[in-house]
């Protein structure tokens, strides 16, 4: 059985091999490295003077992340309690944006956006002043809810789904009302779903550049542009670029490994509610 799996397993370890363990030993190199290949400290010391570049990226992120939550956990909620063809149908609707291409979306939004756009210009047509939407924080963070919320949605989903009938019967027949059995019951027994939709939706958030360039503009800086300057750009550093990577790396490693946290907390009380 030991040999079967271990040739199963095969192909996904050389793509794995390839396509993360190489690149990742590539990027290390290269941040720990100078132009002529000698060993260096200094791109990683150099990464403190984008300090403001990172704070924006997670300051950004975070907000996507928390508007995702508190727009995807009340749909979730409502889609999980609907008809086993109702949820099949919704679930498509969350979906379907998905299947348009990821850079055609983020057009579509500009479109919307611009000064001239179609929001303003159906301001302009009741009389309404317009108001200025492009290129400012908050269309970044339109821009991330709109891509990544389907990433919030669909564990929820998965989880609400699972939660066990009985249970909320049970604490409904010990007195408890609807409010105390959603607070009480149902989002303790969710947080997986909460844990997972937070990765999901923070960790592309955080690292995205194509939603910041066109959204953003030039004064919404992110880590990703910077790291896409400096291996596409006109400054071109992909030693810089590299130690930029593998400090946001660290730092996404960071989060995920604090929210396992929670995970691990939430799913030991889960056991104690039971």
């Amino acid at each position: 059985m030991k040999s079967n799996s271990r040739l199963l397993s095969g192909p996904y370890t050389v793509w794995m091999t390839i396509f993360i363990v190489f690149p990742m030993i590539l990027v290390g190199y290269f941040a720990f490295t100078d132009k002529s290949g000698s060993f260096t400290l200094e791109n990683i010391l150099s990464v403190g003077q984008y300090s403001n570049v990172f704070l924006r990226s997670i300051w950004l992120g975070a907000v996507a992340t928390v508007v995702s939550l508190a727009m995807g956990y009340p749909l979730a909620y409502i889609i999980a309690k609907m008809n086993a063809k109702r949820q099949n149908v919704m679930v498509m609707l969350v979906m379907l944006p998905m299947w348009m291409n990821f850079l055609l979306r983020t057009y579509a939004w500009m479109t919307l956006l611009e000064d001239n756009g179609l929001i303003n210009s159906a301001l302009a047509a009741i009389g309404l002043p317009k108001i200025h939407m492009i290129n400012t924080a908050g269309a970044v963070v339109l821009g991330m809810v709109y891509n990544y919320i389907p990433y919030m949605i669909l564990p929820l989903y998965s989880v609400l789904t699972k939660i066990d009938k009985s249970v909320i019967e049970a604490a409904q027949d010990l007195g408890a009302n609807s409010r105390e059995v959603f607070l009480k019951v149902v989002v303790p027994l969710s947080m997986p779903g909460v844990i997972s939709g937070v990765t999901m939706v923070f960790v592309p958030a955080v690292s995205t550049f194509i939603i910041s360039k066109m959204l953003g503009g030039g004064g919404n800086l992110l880590i990703g542009d910077l790291i896409d300057m400096q291996f596409l750009g006109s400054a071109y550093n992909p030693n810089l670029g590299s130690a930029v990577s593998l400090v946001l790396m660290v730092i996404i490693l960071i989060c995920m490994g604090i929210m396992n946290q929670f995970d691990e907390g939430e799913t030991a009380g889960g056991g104690m509610l039971l």
